[in-house]
This record gives structure tokens, sequence and C-alpha cells, in this order.
């Protein structure tokens, strides 16, 4: 008996301490629930009394108001950033944990919603394939997802300066604080909207050739399989011609697959349009991939099963066997293989630290990503956007919205890629930046850059030189790009011994390429024999055996500085047409020299070219011998106008030899340079291209040009010039403007606020300085300079393929790849499209 009592207390002992260990258990379980979920308890009074004072501080967000929560204003923090982002409530923008009270201080605004978002434990799920966009578009139905790891949200309200937090959601809350809140939290933000906006593709068009093309009656029927190209052995990337039934390969792409040119060359012999790319056809004949020569693009062929059947092709029998366009498109920006880009298979050591920060391809942003990268690896960007500007000094005079205002983004940008705090090694590799804000401001109100299409790298340089000079107008001493800045000397001269002296000013110097000049003829010429046969016996030349010309970048620039015949060149000293000749020099030599390589030529038909050519580029250069002397004692100067005894002949009109120039390097005709230039006024280079390609069929452009021009050129209607004058335009400035747009009113308009430097001043002509005011602060020194950086082409034109670039650092080369960062192994130096070289001092 005794022994079961005692039993029985040890049995209850047990239970009790097994339900003191399980209340314990309970009780950690709820502390760490606690401690982990968002809390839901009521807000402090005193917090919610201070939330209601600055209720006329909140605003809620109507449909076109811009919200700024995926990254910082001022920095790229973001809400997955160690202390998350804040979005002002009233002006709606974001700001980083070190930078919110910054806007504080300027504003006075007091309430933000504290986002944070934090990464979630990956599932199994992750290792499953990702699904396939069927549309090339970003966050879109069919298009790119992000792709990207998932995150858990975390929001509360935070009221400045004390950082008291309240959390949400809450009922507690104010109303108009739930709703503001909810309606920030569910709006795409400023940065997503735009990039749906650049990145949603557009339907293809209905060709204009497809309803009345012609078919010819050659008995031609496709076979349902086996196709091979008609003029080699290539078995896919076909396309049938829907004119006369000819299967042939499609174009060669950048890194080298593809196929062989044979369809476009067909299309360039026998001008026949249209061709439907073989494998593509099935049922779902709107899935086909038929392609415009003329229109040069995919195109819709509402015909398209009329136009098969021409050829015996039953559609429906047809299963897909080939990738359209389209997809091959997408599968280039899904799958981009870095081993194709320059320095491929290389075991390079990834860089990191300040200067050492990736960019983030924001699609097809390369062009971008390597000007920057060298700009602001040279002194006067480091030093205007980093060193002697602060974020804070910065944000302190930006307007109300910082996000479009150059000076911010520039330093936001600078200070992204210098300070190091972006370049970190992590999980994913190498840490980034993805300057989407910098972006949006630069290319604002540009068509090609606010696109998403591929740009030429030397347009973009130009473009951001004008908008920086823009950006500080007469404060040489803010402006970093003065470095870059030159004066060319062009002197002319006629068979009378008379000269004329034109000066210019420059940002960069375009050379062509002399393949005449190769350093290696012999192999060339052996390698020409080699392929010559082997395409006798139908066989291909392998990447390894081709060899290509060397040019010395001496020669390229013997082939500036050197003689040059200028023909019809009217005398004003002989009152008659001649042959001039042309020497150009550098009047003063900038701090960096940009050297562009004219590796793009225009072939007969207007066809561009791409040279496959090395540049052999040594590491100094000394041009001082292309200094420009200036005139020298005993030269006369050409009369500025025909001589008073001769009025038979009045002087004919003058191109500004500057605008014809840089045409007929882009392969425009001489003549019809000379017209544009004249009919524009000489204005500047875009305008006369401008009305070069509007022009180009005038059944008079081939006509010499006559001395009726000018006074055709001068006449503008009086009408028109009126109606600019109304608009509040000054009477001289309407007038340059009607001239430089033929007349047209609306471009007139476009003309004059894309010209805000448009003055009274009359054109200059060819026997005068046209350099402005602003040039009397260019630089000038030695004609001594070191090669600091390069940015490299890889494509078939500067508007597709790929660009890198490539710095000299701390004794060092390193690529810059968009965003991998590296140490360079294999230096392509003779590879490149532009060349950065900088004065060295001493």
């Amino acid at each position: 008996m005794r022994g079961r009592t005692a039993m029985a207390l040890i049995v209850q002992i047990l239970w009790w301490v097994c339900l003191q260990c399980l209340h314990r258990i309970i009780s950690i379980c709820k502390f760490v629930r606690d401690a982990t979920l968002p809390r839901r308890r009521s807000p402090p009074p005193a917090a919610m009394d201070l939330l209601r004072s600055h209720l006329h501080k909140v605003r809620i967000p109507e449909p076109g108001s811009r919200i700024h929560k995926d990254e910082c204003c001022v920095s790229f923090d973001s809400p997955r950033s160690e202390g998350g982002l804040y979005v002002d409530m009233s002006s709606f923008l974001g700001f980083g944990r070190e930078h919110v009270e910054w806007n504080f201080e300027k504003t006075g605004n007091p309430v933000y919603l504290h986002i944070v978002q934090r990464r979630k434990p990956e599932s199994d799920e992750a290792d499953r394939p990702l699904k396939k966009p069927t549309l090339l578009a970003i966050g879109v139905e069919g298009g790119f997802g992000d792709q990207e790891p998932e995150y858990d949200d975390t929001f509360e309200i935070v009221i400045l300066p004390d950082f008291i937090s309240l959390p949400f959601p809450s009922v507690d809350l104010p109303e108009k604080v739930r709703i503001a809140v909810d309606k920030v939290i569910l709006a795409e933000s400023a940065d997503r909207k735009q990039q749906l906006a650049a990145w949603v593709a557009e339907k293809k068009k209905i060709s204009a050739y497809a309803m009345d093309l012609q078919q010819l009656e050659n008995g031609v029927i496709v076979p349902p399989t086996g196709w091979k190209c008609s003029k080699c052995d290539k078995t896919e990337n076909l396309w049938l011609n829907l004119t006369d039934g000819m299967i042939l390969c499609g174009r060669k792409l950048w890194d080298g697959s593809g196929g062989n040119n044979h369809a476009i060359e067909h299309y360039e012999q026998t001008k026949y349009p249209l061709a439907v790319k073989l494998g593509t056809i099935t049922a779902d004949l709107e899935a086909a991939d038929v392609f415009s020569y003329p229109e040069d693009d995919s195109v819709e062929d509402p015909l398209l099963a009329r136009h098969l059947s021409h050829f015996g092709i039953d559609f429906s029998s047809l299963q897909k066997t080939e990738i359209t366009t389209a997809e091959r498109e997408l599968d280039a920006n899904t799958n981009y293989d870095w081993n194709r880009i320059q320095e491929s298979g290389k075991d390079a050591e990834l860089l990191y630290g300040p200067g050492y920060t990736g960019l983030a391809n924001l699609g097809n942003s390369c062009y971008m990503a390597s000007i920057m990268q060298v700009m602001f690896s040279t002194h006067p960007f480091i030093s205007r956007y980093f060193e002697k500007q602060s974020l804070k000094a910065a944000f302190a005079t930006a307007p109300a919205d910082p996000t479009m205002d150059l000076n911010m983004q520039m330093t936001k940008l600078g200070h992204g890629l210098l300070s190091g705090k972006y370049s970190a090694p992590n999980k994913e590799g190498q840490e980034l930046i993805r300057p989407r804000m910098f972006k949006s401001v630069i290319a604002a109100n540009h068509s090609e850059f606010s696109s998403m299409r591929q740009q030429d790298a030397l347009e973009f340089f130009l473009h951001l030189i004008d908008r920086v000079e823009q950006a500080n107008p007469g404060n040489h001493e803010l402006n970093p790009c003065s470095g870059f800045k030159f004066i060319i000397e062009e002197r002319v001269q006629c068979p009378s011994g008379k000269v004329s002296y034109n000066k210019r000013s420059d940002n960069m110097l375009s050379l062509s390429i002399p393949l005449h000049a190769a350093t290696n003829k012999e192999q060339l010429e052996a390698f020409s024999e080699k392929k010559a046969a082997m395409d006798l016996d139908g066989k291909e030349v392998s990447n390894e055996e081709i060899v290509r010309p060397r040019v010395p970048l001496e020669a390229c620039l013997a082939s500036f500085s050197g003689p040059e015949e200028i023909p019809d060149f009217y005398s004003t000293a002989l009152n008659s047409k001649t042959t001039a000749t042309k020497t150009a020099g550098f009047n003063t030599f900038p701090d960096y020299l940009v050297l562009h390589m004219r590796k793009f030529v225009m072939e007969a038909g207007w066809v561009p070219k791409k040279l496959d050519v090395y540049i052999d580029v040594p590491d100094t250069i000394d041009i001082s011998h292309m200094r420009s002397k200036g005139m020298q004692p005993g030269e006369e100067l050409l009369p500025e106008g025909a001589s008073s005894d001769n009025k038979a002949e009045p002087a004919a009109p003058v191109a500004s030899e500057d605008i014809v120039s840089q045409l007929v390097s882009m392969g425009f005709n001489y003549l019809h340079c000379q017209k544009a230039a004249i009919n524009t006024s000489n204005t500047g280079v875009e305008e006369a291209m401008n009305w070069l390609l509007s022009h180009m069929d005038d059944p008079d452009i081939n006509d010499p040009i006559s001395n009726d021009l000018r006074a055709s050129e001068q006449s503008v209607d009086e009408a028109s010039v009126q109606t600019l004058i109304s608009f509040g335009f000054p009477e001289d400035v309407a007038i340059k403007a009607l001239k430089a747009s033929g007349g047209n009113i609306e471009q007139a308009t476009d003309w004059i606020f894309s010209h805000p430097e448009a003055s009274s001043t009359a054109p200059a002509d060819s026997s005068t300085s046209n350099v402005n005011a602003d040039n009397t602060h260019v630089s000038d020194g030695s004609g001594r300079y070191k090669l600091m950086a390069f940015v490299s082409h890889m494509g078939t034109s500067t508007h597709c393929g790929h660009y890198v670039a490539h710095v000299l650092k701390d004794g060092r080369w390193a690529i810059f790849n968009d965003s991998k960062v590296a140490a360079s192994v294999d230096l392509p130096k003779d590879m490149g499209y532009l060349y950065f070289f900088q004065r060295i001092s001493g």
C-alpha cells in the first residue's frame, strides 16, 4: 500500500514537472512570436497626437503622382538596404536612413512611410526552371518577370525629427493616413512605370508591300522538310522569299552565329521585299516571322496563307521548328552569353572598392554604362561630382524634385561609383547600382536615349557633354567637360595662292581608317588568295584563320592632318570655281583627347558596313607636330566677297566646310552635303543632316549649286516669321529657325527650344572664326598624351551588339562590363571604338 502511494506521488510530481516545462515552452514561443512578428498594438497616445498635428502635411496620392518607393533620390539605398527606405508622405520622394533628415531640414515634412524588405528563405521551387517569356517586356503578362528572390515587406509610420514610429497597418491610425499609405503601397512606383512604358513592344504593323505583293509564276514548289540555303550549306535560320520562292540563310550576327547574309543580299539584288522564316510557320499564321527588307522590321502579312500556297505550302501541316526573330531577341536578353564578349573565358580577378562599382544593364544600356565608367575615371568629373560636392550640398541646391535634376543625379551617380559603398561581394557575385534616375534625367526629351534600344556610345558621349554644359551655363569652373574641348584651325588655299582660315571647336576627333596603311599587307594578300580558293571549294574560313588589317594609330592621325582636295570651291580671288586644298591642325590641345575610329562606313547603295580592322594604339602619343601655325608672313587672305568690278557672276553661296566635312565622313555625297549646309544657313550638322535625309529624292539634288540657291535659302515666308514673332521669339531668331527647318513653323519652334543659345548673330562663313565666347576658357598645353581608357564595340552596327569599357586604374587595366568589374587579363587595345587619352603633365 505504501509502495502504491509513493508511486502515485512520483507520477504526480512528474506530471507537474511536465506541465511546468510545457508552460515554459509556450511562454518562450510567445516571446519569439512577439519579437519577430509585426506589432499590432495600439499606438501610444502621445505619438497619435503628434501624428494628428501633422495631418496637413500628409497627401493622398493621385493617379498621376510619381511615387519613388524603390530607391533613394540622393543615393542608391533601397528598402533592401540596412536602414530601409523612408517615403515622404507629402512629396512621395524616397530617402535612405542617412539622408531622410536632410529632407526634413529642407522641407519640414515630418511624416514618412518606412519600408523594409528582407529576403525570404529560398524554397525548393527556387531550383525549378523559370517560365520562359514570350514578349519583349517587363512586368506584363508574357514578359520578363523580376526573376529575383522574394522579399518580406514591413511597414511603419515614422515621424521626424525624433524617429517616433507607429505600427502599420493599424485601425487606430487616422483615416487619411491609412488611405494615403495604402495607395502608396499599392501604386506602381515611378521607376516601374517608366520601365513598363519603355519596354512594352509595339504590335507588328501590316506591311505596306503585303496587299499587292508580286509573286513570280516560276513553278517553285517548297517541300515541307529538308530545306537548305540555295547559296551555301546552312540548314538553319532559313528565309523563304515570298516573291520568287528562293530559300536563303539569314543575317550573320555580331557574335559570328546566324547565317551568311544571303537572304538580304538577294533582296539588294532583286528588291523582292518580303520573306518568311521557315520553321516558324504553323496553323497559327500570326506567329510566323515575316520580315520586310525595305521597312527593315518584322511585319504582319494578312495574305500570308495565299502567298504560301503559291509555293505549294500547306501551313496547317507544318510544325514549328525555328524560333522567331522576337524569340531570338528574347533569348539574347534572357541568356546573354558573356563568353562571346571580349576577354571571354578568362579567369579574371573580380575587383571591389572605390572606383570599381558595376552598373546594372537597364536594357541595352551598355553604351551609357561604358561611357559613364570612363567619365568618372577622369579628374574633372571626380572633382566636380565627388570630391568637391557632397550629396547633402547637391540636395540642398536641387529643385523640389531632385530626381529630375541633372546636377543631383550626376552627384548621386558619382558617389555611387566612387565611394565604394556599393562595391562589395555578395551572394549573387558583385554588388552593383541601377542608374535609372540618372538615365531618366540625362535622356529626358530625347526619343532614342529614353528608349530601351541600343544606341551609339559616341552619340551618347556628345549628348552628355551638351547636357552638362547646358546645366553649367557660363560657369567654366563647374563644367567638368571643358577639359575635353579643343579648337581646330582649318586652312584653305586656292590656286591663286591666297588662303582662308577657319576655327571650330569640338570635343572629340573623328578619324578615318586608311586601310592602305596596313602594316601586314603580305599576310592580307596571302589570306585573300586562300579565302578565294576556299570559296571556290564551297568551304568557310574559320574565325581563327581570318587575317585582319592592322593600321597604326599614327596613320589615322596623319589622314586627318594631311592635305585634302576641295572640288568646286568658289574662289573669291578668281571669281570662279576651282579645286582648293585644305589642311587642319590643333589650335589648342585639350586635357583629355577623345579619338573616334570611323569603323562604320557607307558602301554603295547606302549599305552600312563595319570595317573589320585592328588599330595598333601605343600607350603614349605625341601630337605636338599637329599644332596649327596660324597665318604666316607673306600669306594673303582671300577676299570676303567678289571683286566690285565683276558683276557678271555674283558670289556663290558658301557652305561651312566644318559641317560638310563631318557629313562627308558619314558617307554622304560632297555636293549633297554642301547643299544641306547652305539650305540650313550653316546652322549645324544635325540640321543639315535632317535636310539631307528629307531631300535625298529631290529631282535636282545632283544639279550644281546655283547662285539662285542663296536667294532661295535666304527668303522665308514673312507670314511664318510673323507667326513666330507672335509667339514671343525675336525676329532674327525666327528667321534663322525657319531657314534651318525648311520653313516649317512647327519644326522651327522645336529648333528654337532645342537651341537656347540661338542669338541674333549671323552665321559665320567658312573664311571666319566660328569659335564662340565660351571657348575663351578652352584649356591648352602639351601635345603628349597617355592612353587612360577605351570603349570597345561588338556588333555589325553602333545600334546593336554590346559595349564594354577598359580603364587604367591604380596602375592596372580593369574591364567594366556592365555589372562585372574585373582585372583585364588579355587587353583588347586594338579593338577600340573610342580612345580616351590624358595629357601627360610636365
